[in-house]
């Protein structure tokens, strides 16, 4: 049975144990001529949570458990047969794909696992082509004896799942009725469920962190085994090659992210603020409730968008007007890909981030610091100036922060717009690339993972980690110095 009609028979008890909790509550208290501790919904609630709470939580540890466990019991009948220097991982990922397939055949009617076992592995190859399979190396008969005991543990390891699921919610449904008394305390248990919950899923989130974190540590660290640190940081030529000989200088790529990045800002922090000041202090209410909504539509655009407005338009523009034989005739920009062009196109789609940020900050700066501006003399734009942007600056600084992340982390953009070139040069309007764009083209294609050429994407992303957790040391630093001194 697949999970998710585990998860929906898991549903149904629990909505089950609602109804009949409630209604022995309800029994109880007539019977008993007592009032209930709680409001009925209550019982009802505890013995649905009874019921999935822990069932639910099986099926999670079941699903993860799982595969590690028959992958152990597998390996055995591939490990006599393993050339020297195979890689395990990528056996296995042949073995599931074969047993899929065999289940699909099965299910079917098409091959039955004992017919299986007596085809010869080149004709199983063929069938399993047939079915849609598509398979890294060829099926010898370790392999397929592999794919058929691992569908033999996996069909065990679903139905002891789904026996051993159902059988806890029911349990768990059974408990939650049974405590359906007026003397219950069945709104604290609820409470104690919910904060419980709360905490998990504040778990999920820490713990999501500190597991891509840890990835990327450990990744890097295996890099750095292979490739010479100082190289890697002082660098100043990247040119990977997974045959060998690969100089992997990340200077001219922290370069082109940062040159692009500040282009960026330049663009969309003045005009982001302007627009915000203007919507907060000046704008009619008639005008703001259609210009805000029409400036924030740029964030839900697609960055591919942008990157095709770039290749396709901003490029072609900028090479007319500073190309050879344009416009100025200054013969600047080769081509439309350039840091000019990913610059100013990333710089439009800051603009919504930096621009709602600012705005909803400057609103909930007290009304009053207007007012006793106003009423010393001041103008409005100097209240504006010397009042509600110094009072704003935390926020603000908080919006142009998360801007900068934006744009050090942008990748379509960059690839469309900015070319895969990496180099150091001061030429707005030369190509360049920038460290996203470069984790990607290292991690694709047919990429040998215990390589550096494919382990250093995992050190550009904790080089980008760091220079982000940098970036918002100093934010926090800056909001609280002006916080102490407004507050």
């Amino acid at each position: 049975m697949p999970p998710i009609w585990t998860v929906l028979i898991v549903l149904v008890i629990a909505a089950a144990g609602f109804v009949l909790a409630r209604a022995r509550a309800r029994g109880a208290a007539r019977r008993e001529a007592r009032r209930l501790h709680s409001l009925l919904h209550y019982y009802g609630w505890t013995a649905a949570i009874y019921a999935a709470g822990p069932a639910l939580l099986l099926l999670a540890l079941w699903l993860v458990a799982q595969p590690v466990v028959t992958r152990s019991l597998t390996w055995p009948v591939l490990q006599a047969e393993a050339a020297e220097g195979a890689v395990p991982s990528l056996m296995m990922a042949d073995v599931q794909r074969l047993a899929a397939g065999l289940d699909t055949a099965a299910r079917s009617g098409q091959l039955s696992p004992e017919a299986a076992r007596a085809l010869p592995p080149e004709e199983l190859r063929a069938v399993m082509a047939d079915q849609g399979v598509a398979l890294g190396s060829d099926v010898t008969p370790a392999t397929r004896d592999a794919a058929l005991r691992w569908q033999r543990v996996s069909g065990l390891g679903h139905l002891l799942r789904d026996i051993a699921v159902i059988g806890l919610a029911l349990a768990g449904a059974a408990w939650g009725i049974s405590r359906a008394r007026p003397d219950i305390r069945a709104r604290n248990a609820v409470e104690r469920a919910m904060r419980g919950g709360l905490i998990a899923a504040a778990l999920i989130a820490i713990l999501s962190t500190v597991g891509i974190v840890l990835a990327l540590i450990f990744n890097t660290v295996e890099f750095f085994r292979l490739y010479p640190a100082a190289e890697f940081f002082f660098g100043t030529t990247w040119s990977p090659s997974f045959g060998g000989g690969s100089e992997l200088g990340i200077l001219p790529l922290l370069w082109g992210t940062l040159y692009i990045s500040i282009i960026a800002l330049i663009v969309a922090v003045p005009i982001g603020l302007f627009a915000a000041i203007y919507l907060a202090e000046y704008a009619h209410r008639n005008v703001r409730s259609w210009a805000k909504p029409m400036l924030e539509m740029l964030a839900g655009i697609p960055t591919i968008v942008y990157g095709l407005f770039a290749l396709l338009t901003v490029g072609p523009l900028l090479v007319e007007a500073f190309g050879r034989g344009g416009w100025l005739g200054l013969g600047w920009m080769q081509g439309g890909t350039a840091v000019m062009t990913a610059g100013l196109v990333m710089g439009i789609m800051l603009i919504p981030f930096v621009s709602s940020l600012s705005d909803d900050i400057i609103n909930a700066v007290p009304q009053s610091l207007r007012d006793g501006s106003l009423g010393l003399g001041a103008t409005r734009s100097e209240t504006i100036r010397q009042v509600v942007l110094p009072a704003a600056l935390p926020g603000i600084v908080g919006a142009v922060l998360l801007a900068a992340s934006r744009a050090i982390g942008e990748t379509m953009i960059v690839v469309l717009g900015a070319g895969a070139a990496a180099r150091l040069s001061m030429n707005p309007f030369d190509a360049m690339t920038t460290v996203t764009a470069k984790i990607v083209s290292q991690l694709t294609g047919d990429a040998d993972f215990s390589s550096p050429e494919a382990l250093v994407a995992f050190a550009l992303g904790m080089t980008l980690f760091v220079i982000t957790l940098a970036l918002n040391v100093v934010a926090l630093w800056i909001v609280r110095r002006y916080r102490e001194q407004y507050e």
